[in-house]
């Protein structure tokens, strides 16, 4: 099974909330977790803007790449804290030490 992989931030623990695009997602439906990483078996896309895209957003000029964000709440010593915009790890990369 191919999957794209968020690697979780160091003291991550559960319990913790996982949305894409600000949409909360159910872990063992939309995600699962091994190896202190969220698997996605749908693709998720990270596209960089480049300065012409960049360029014509400032003016107000839309653009139409996709890219999907990942971001964890979660709580460390009972503050609430966000991950945003997690790194995706695409299937064809191999695993980050």
């Amino acid at each position: 099974m191919r999957y794209w992989r968020v690697k979780l931030p160091p003291g991550v623990r559960s319990p913790f909330d996982v949305y894409v695009n600000g949409v909360p997602q159910e872990l063992g439906v939309d995600y699962r977790i091994a190896g202190g990483e969220l698997l996605f078996e749908r693709e998720l896309v990270s596209q960089k803007l480049g300065f012409w895209a960049w360029f014509m957003g400032f003016w107000g000029i839309g653009t139409y790449k996709r890219n999907d964000e990942v971001d964890v709440r979660y709580e460390r010593d009972g503050q609430p804290m966000v991950a945003h915009a997690l790194a995706i790890i695409p299937p064809s990369s191999p695993p980050r030490a």
